[in-house]
């Protein structure tokens, strides 16, 4: 069980709940409120001086549909059914951190936005412009799964072992300076000690991506503050 005092375990549905309905959609974010998710993270990609920015992963994602603009996506956001729950903004490349930010001022959800990226220069500009702003480090920075191909299976895990060791420090120090206040980390990544130190710095950790209930229950009893999922459906299954 979670130790004494811990809160309940925030429920974040990753790009809405991505294994209901397509993720970054409409549809996804429908289904996500309707599992009782507490947090819906969504892809914003764009250029630093390209037109609208859009809900994507990367850009073979944009050209194989129709992605929702980040404006209307707010809008849709902004309606009563999403009264509640908060939005974790994940930028998937650096440069058009201000236009997220006026996104977010303009339609009055910013408040409610906690705004991810993988990018430390981009957690600069950030905090540099809105230092109220909530800001998420996510770790490690990958574009594919290292641990899915043989040739690269054995240096991933050895790479694994060091930066689980270095990780809690980082992100510890990482916090305290006000860099970031919530450390957003791969479940490799997550030891009890990552979890001490981030909460002893006054940090929340969130934790991706989870499509595994077994999986899910232990995070929850390690204590992470959050899991984000394809599938929110699986939090019906912790012990209440």
């Amino acid at each position: 069980m979670p130790e004494v005092g811990a809160s309940r375990l925030r429920r974040v549905g990753h790009k809405g709940a991505d294994l209901i309905a397509p993720g970054n959609t409409f549809a996804s974010f429908d289904a996500a409120v309707g599992a009782g998710v507490d947090m819906i993270e969504f892809d914003v990609l764009g250029e630093e001086h390209g037109d609208a920015l859009i809900l994507a992963h990367d850009w073979a994602d944009a050209a194989s549909r129709e992605p929702h603009t980040l404006d209307d996506a707010l809008a849709y956001f902004a309606s009563e059914a999403f009264a509640g729950v908060e939005l974790d903004v994940d930028m998937k490349l650096p440069g058009y951190e201000l236009h997220v930010l006026s996104a977010l001022r303009e339609s009055g959800l910013l408040e409610r936005a906690l705004i991810s990226t993988q990018y430390e220069e981009s957690l600069a500009v950030l905090r540099a412009a809105e230092p109220s702003v909530r800001l998420g480090w996510s770790v490690p920075k990958l574009t594919r799964d290292p641990f899915r191909s043989p040739a690269t299976r054995i240096p991933a895990f050895v790479g694994l072992q060091v930066l689980r060791g270095l990780l809690p420090e980082r992100a510890a120090r990482a916090i305290r300076s006000g860099r970031c206040d919530a450390l957003m980390a791969h479940w490799r990544l997550v030891t009890p000690r990552l979890v001490r130190r981030v909460r002893e710095a006054g940090g929340e950790l969130y934790v991706w991506t989870v499509d595994d209930a077994a999986r899910l229950q232990a995070l929850e009893a390690m204590g992470v503050t959050g899991v984000i999922t394809n599938d929110p459906r699986l939090f019906t299954q912790l012990v209440a």
